[in-house]
């Protein structure tokens, strides 16, 4: 199951232009939803539980400081409980413009997320290979018994 991450489909919760920092709120699945942070050029992930706890992903932190902006989807990675959707992962891709000779060009990764209750932490990163999403959805899937990654 997917969430749209495109900022026409979420809705604006906090700003400030004179900081240039924006939050939006992107529903998500099985009473979880995702905010999308922006601030000085770069873009991270929130997790938001349906006990309404947030696990801040900082992507800009364990990925890559470059400026940076998140995929147009997040893709969740679910099991069936009591007929209805648990997600247990996510995977969200993260652009970085890591090279400073050419801002245009970026590193595209995949991120790995594992969701558990009222918890959620970056568990892998898959730099750019070949089936990279196949990589990335082998990891979630066994991303319960990852330990989380911790700031670059």
């Amino acid at each position: 199951l997917y969430t749209d991450l495109d900022e026409k489909k979420c809705k604006t919760i906090d700003k400030n232009e004179d900081e240039a920092w924006i939050v939006q709120e992107c529903p998500g699945i099985g009473g979880y939803k995702l905010e999308v942070v922006e601030g000085d050029i770069r873009q991270t992930i929130n997790v938001i539980s349906p006990a309404n706890k947030k696990s801040e992903l900082n992507l800009w932190r364990v990925v890559s400081p470059a400026f940076s902006f998140v995929g147009k989807k997040a893709e969740w990675r679910i099991k069936t409980v009591e007929g209805k959707p648990r997600p247990f992962a996510l995977i969200v891709r993260y652009d970085a413009s890591e090279n400073p000779e050419d801002a245009n060009k970026t590193t595209s990764y995949l991120t790995v997320t594992k969701i558990d209750g009222d918890s959620a932490c970056v568990t892998d990163v898959v730099r750019p290979i070949r089936n990279a999403n196949v990589k990335a959805r082998e990891l979630a899937d066994s991303s319960a018994s990852r330990p989380c990654r911790t700031a670059r």
